[in-house]
């Protein structure tokens, strides 16, 4: 068999998900790595940069155009709608959802503290939380961000992306999601491949992890009803049991003086995330808050 071709980022986060698929997958692989939007522009906020699919296009269209076999991704840094010719393959088993300070705990911080972070969904409901914090702008890898730590009080990551480069003790607060809800898809890893790729698809398959792939697949819906282009501040968090789908879902203002949350449950996971973003939308005061968006 011929190595299967593998694109990815380079980040060492990038790699170490992508060496985790290989693992996974048993058979010889090259990988095929390719620089995005997102990385070249490193001194741009990536909610100006347009947000969803900075990290992604480049190394999808490695696979649309056959230099890859299938695309490893952060399921974060997916756009909620599938990319024509592509597939979500495999989601396999989901890593800690959290978001992490690192720094000082929250209850820690000091009056006025300043905390890094480039998520004005993570501003949002630490605002909320907390009025009295200011933030600062942070964009960069993992190891960029640590080292930029020393100019702030804390600064927010993901927690999962420390536990996969071997950083995990470096969390100094692990925020529970009742606090902080995740990103769409945080903690998960996306594998795509094109969608008449028989072969691929069947090598992947085995790897998927039923209930992380069915959660997802939940939190991209509700994120596609929700408007995929949404530039206010928004998170969601499934989980997946035999029985059906639960998704808690959030909606905020860019200050965080508004934040809507509501729940969903059920047993089609597509169907559960279009229900919570209608619900957060028509019933919590969503709307209101989309038309009232600069």
């Amino acid at each position: 068999m011929a190595p299967v071709r593998v694109a990815t980022r380079g980040s060492a986060l990038a790699r170490a998900q992508t060496d985790a698929v290989i693992a996974r997958l048993g058979v010889p692989a090259e990988v095929v790595v390719v620089t995005t939007t997102g990385d070249r522009r490193t001194d741009t906020p990536i909610h100006a940069l347009g947000g969803t699919g900075v990290f992604v296009k480049e190394v999808q269209e490695a696979v649309l155009a056959g230099t890859a076999d299938l695309a490893v991704h952060s399921a974060k840094d997916l756009p909620s709608v599938t990319a024509p010719g592509l597939v979500l393959a495999a989601v396999p088993e989901r890593g800690d959802v959290r978001d992490a300070l690192v720094g000082s705990t929250l209850a820690a911080l000091p009056t006025g503290a300043r905390v890094g972070t480039g998520s004005v969904r993570r501003r949002a409901q630490l605002a909320a939380l907390r009025p009295d914090l200011t933030f600062g702008e942070l964009r960069g890898n993992i190891g960029t961000r640590l080292e930029r730590a020393a100019d702030f009080d804390a600064v927010l990551v993901a927690a999962v992306a420390l536990d996969r480069l071997g950083l995990g003790t470096r969390a100094t607060d692990r925020l529970d999601p009742v606090t902080m809800l995740p990103q769409v898809g945080q903690g998960a890893i996306a594998v795509e491949c094109r969608a008449d790729d028989d072969r691929t698809r069947a090598l992947l398959g085995p790897i998927t992890d039923e209930p992380a792939h069915r959660a997802v697949t939940a939190e991209r819906a509700f994120l596609a009803e929700l408007g995929g282009g949404c530039s206010l501040p928004c998170g969601a968090l499934a989980v997946a049991t035999a029985t059906g789908v639960s998704i808690e879902v959030l909606l905020a203002s860019l200050d965080g003086h508004t934040v809507v949350r509501t729940r969903a449950t059920g047993t089609d996971p597509g169907a559960i995330g279009r229900r919570a973003a209608h619900d957060l939308l028509e019933a919590h005061g969503g709307r209101a808050l989309l038309e009232s968006a600069p």
